[in-house]
C-alpha cells in the first residue's frame, strides 16, 4: 500500500469512527442497549467494507490503471451485494435495533465517502513519472 493510499484510508477511517461513536451514544440514549449494538455493528460493517475496498484498489493500482478501475467497480459491486445479503439475512433480528443499525450505516457511509473524496482532492499526485525512461533519449 502506497503512502497516499494510507493517507486516504486514515483520512476517511478516523472521522467515520468518531461519527460512529456518536451514533452509538445517540442510539444508546434513544433505543437503549439494542440500539447501541445496532449502531456498533453498522459502523463496523461500513469500516470493514470500505477499508477492504481501499486496500483492493491500492493493490490493483500497482498492476495497472485498468486493473484499478476494475477493482474499484468490482469492490463496489461486492459491497452492495454483501450489504444486501446482511440486511436481508438479519431483517427480522431482535438482537439489535434495526433502525439504529440502518442509520449508522447510512451516516457512516456518507462520512466515509465525503472524507475519502476530500483526501483524494487534497492529495498531490504527479501526472507524469519524472523518472521514466524516454525512448530515443539515450541514458549512457
Amino acid at each position: 500500500m502506497q503512502a497516499n493510499d494510507v493517507r486516504v484510508l486514515k483520512s476517511a477511517a478516523i472521522p467515520t469512527a468518531l461519527v460512529g461513536l456518536v451514533a452509538v451514544v445517540v442510539a444508546l440514549l434513544v433505543a437503549g442497549g439494542k440500539g447501541a449494538l445496532g449502531a456498533v455493528i453498522g459502523t463496523l460493517l461500513v469500516g470493514v467494507f470500505f477499508s477492504v475496498s481501499v486496500v483492493a484498489v491500492s493493490y490493483a493500482a500497482r498492476i495497472s490503471p485498468q486493473m484499478m478501475a476494475i477493482a474499484a467497480m468490482g469492490s463496489y459491486l461486492v459491497k452492495i451485494v454483501a450489504i444486501m445479503i446482511v440486511l436481508v439475512s438479519f431483517r427480522d433480528t431482535t438482537a439489535w435495533n434495526n433502525q439504529a443499525f440502518a442509520w449508522a450505516v447510512v451516516v457512516c457511509t456518507l462520512v466515509w465517502t465525503g472524507f475519502e473524496v476530500r483526501a483524494f482532492v487534497k492529495t498531490k499526485m504527479l501526472y507524469v513519472d519524472p523518472e521514466a525512461n524516454v525512448p530515443g533519449k539515450g541514458d549512457s
